[in-house]
């Protein structure tokens, strides 16, 4: 799916448009479309829009920022499952994963792994927003060099449910509550006898720091400033 384009397929037997025709799906897209706060979230991403500047190796890694307009405006988040091998154990994260040499392109990454963890397919009904901003790990021990997030926006109806084992739990939380200074907050690490605080967005009793947290208050900042 190219940037900035839509992708639209049949919705499948178990999503809540199921019971409704072609027509009716159309109508629906075409009314989400025109909500004026998509076009805010276009602006802020085409803002900080990041371009590919390297190819793709074992070393990167894809996630996907995908924000669902409803009611409110959500952020989708996982709990990665608990596993001593994973040197994000436990943590909130983007979905996301390593790219594979299958992987076209590094938003192929992202499509999959998100896929794979959420079942939510952005293949589908989707706007993919754009390339944000490269991080990189302070630790130069962890087998990631470079995590490359890409934004996409999504309609209320998806859904979003654990599809894998590395993932302990998703939701979906409202960027009103992300951008709450009530919710801003900081965590003590323990790493190789020492501790550590870092910033942290507390999210229903879980701390949302690290890669995750320089990810969503790169793109929080822009969104709030942003001109509307």
């Amino acid at each position: 799916m190219d940037l900035g384009r839509w992708a639209s397929s049949p919705i499948s037997s178990s999503s809540p448009q199921a019971h409704m025709g072609t027509g009716s799906h159309r109508s629906l897209m075409s009314t989400w479309r025109r909500d004026a706060r998509l076009s805010h979230l276009k602006q802020t991403v085409h803002g900080i829009t990041s371009p590919n500047t390297a190819n793709a190796n074992r070393m990167d890694a894809a996630v996907a920022l995908i924000v669902r307009l409803g009611i409110s405006m959500d952020v989708l988040l996982i709990k990665r499952s608990t596993n001593e091998r994973d040197p994000w154990s436990g943590h909130m994260a983007l979905p996301g994963g390593r790219w594979e040499p299958g992987d076209s392109e590094l938003q192929r990454t992202a499509i999959r792994e998100t896929f794979e963890e959420t079942d939510v397919d952005l293949t589908k009904d989707s706007l993919g927003l754009g390339k944000l901003e490269d991080v990189r790990p302070n630790n130069p021990m962890l087998p990631i060099s470079r995590i490359v997030p890409f934004a996409f926006a999504v309609p209320p109806w998806t859904e979003a449910l654990v599809a894998s084992p590395e993932v302990e739990s998703v939701q979906w939380v409202p960027i009103d509550l992300l951008t709450n200074p009530e919710n801003k907050s900081s965590t003590t690490i323990r790493s190789s006898g020492l501790s550590k605080n870092f910033p942290s967005y507390k999210v229903n009793g879980e701390h949302v720091w690290g890669l995750t947290h320089r990810i969503l208050s790169r793109f929080l900042h822009a969104y709030i400033t942003q001109p509307q």
